[in-house]
This record gives structure tokens, C-alpha cells and sequence, in this order.
């Protein structure tokens, strides 16, 4: 009776230390094999398509060039019978989340889970099954249920609209005629009302949620 062939892996992560500590982990099971290192998401995408690896552990902030989130969205788009992404990451906020499954993840991971789930979830990776980490489950059963969009006051939506276009919070206070620091309070109440603690954030979850014009 013959195995089953390992799950052969691709690692991308712009952390050198934490790549040698994945690869480590990883060696330790007899039926995943790691065949190659990415330092960035150009990287992943090329040697994605040139090792065609069952699975991509992709993290979502590396650096310069493209990100997680754009390279999975390449790796997604491969031909047929391409590489699953399973996301592993410290980010869990809704725009994290919304954008990596949006882009193709199968799956999304917190570093912060426990060897056992990572090998769990990239064995299931590997089958094309979805695998979520329980907080990010939450997050995305709490964004299904509440189906209709947040509410933003009008001057909420003014200060997204300046976000959209790049200014801070010094150019919105002069283009609006209000004080920094109320800029700020109204930054806070938009970052609640979205799920998001960043600027970007909240530009994402704002163009999907179709709140900007």
C-alpha cells in the first residue's frame, strides 16, 4: 500500500527569522514538505508558477512591492489545478480578512494558533477546504449577518472621501474647515463603525461597502 505524496509547500513571509522557524516546524511532520522560500509577493508569484506547489502560506504585509493580498489574487488566478493560498498572519481586522478571501485565500490563519491547527489547516488547504481560525470565523459570520452597510453621518462620509484621495489629517481639517482634532474624532467613530484601525482600512472596506462615490 503505497503513501500519499507530501504537501509540498511554499513559504512567503519578508521575515527571514520567521521563515527558518516555519521551515523547522514544518520538517517535523513526515507528510509536508517545504520547496520553497519567498521574501516578497514577487517572488511568491514566480515560484509559485515555476515549483506549482499544493499550497502557498502567504503572509500580508511584506514589505516593498506588491502585498499578500495582491500576490494571492495572482496566485489565485493561475490556470486551473494551481497552488491553494492559505493566509498566515498577525492581521485579523475586517478589511484583512474581506480583501485575502476576497482574492482567492482558501484559507486564513493567525500566527498565533497553535502548531497542531497550521498543520491542520494546510493539510485542508491542500484539499481546496476552507480553514479559519476562530476569531476570524467570528469576524466573518458577525459581517454576514449584519448584511446592510454601516451608517456614516454626512461629515463622516466627507472625511472618508478626503481619506480616498490621500490627505491627512492637517489637509482634510483645512479642506473642510474643522480642527485637527476633530478630524480625529470622526477618524475614531469611522474606524469603529467599519471594523477597520487604519487608514487604509477604511478606504477599502468604504469602496467595498460602496460608501464612496
Amino acid at each position: 500500500m503505497t503513501s500519499s505524496p507530501p504537501v509540498r509547500i511554499l513559504l512567503c513571509d519578508d521575515h527571514a527569522v520567521v521563515r527558518a522557524g516555519l521551515l523547522a516546524l514544518l520538517g517535523s511532520e513526515p507528510d509536508i514538505e517545504v520547496v520553497g522560500e519567498a521574501g516578497n509577493g514577487e517572488e511568491a508569484v514566480a515560484m509559485a508558477a515555476k515549483l506549482k506547489p499544493d499550497v502557498v502560506l502567504m503572509d500580508l504585509q511584506l514589505g516593498e512591492g506588491i502585498d499578500g493580498v495582491e500576490a494571492t489574487r495572482r496566485i489565485a488566478a493561475m490556470p486551473a489545478g494551481g497552488p491553494h493560498v492559505l493566509v498566515l498572519t498577525t492581521y485579523d481586522t475586517d478589511a484583512d480578512i474581506t480583501r485575502a478571501i476576497g482574492a482567492g485565500a482558501t484559507g486564513y490563519l493567525l500566527k498565533a494558533e497553535r502548531p497542531e491547527e497550521l498543520f491542520a489547516a494546510i493539510r485542508s488547504a491542500a484539499q481546496g477546504r476552507t480553514t479559519l481560525s476562530p476569531p476570524v470565523a467570528s469576524r466573518v459570520m458577525a459581517r454576514m449577518r449584519g448584511t446592510r452597510p454601516p451608517t456614516l453621518t454626512e461629515r463622516e462620509l466627507d472625511i472618508l472621501g478626503q481619506l480616498a484621495h490621500g490627505l491627512g489629517n492637517r489637509e482634510i481639517a483645512r479642506a473642510l474647515f474643522i480642527s485637527e482634532a476633530t478630524v480625529k474624532t470622526h477618524l475614531g467613530r469611522i474606524y469603529d463603525k467599519l471594523g477597520v484601525d487604519t487608514r487604509a482600512g477604511a478606504v477599502s472596506v468604504a469602496k467595498e461597502q460602496r460608501l464612496l462615490s
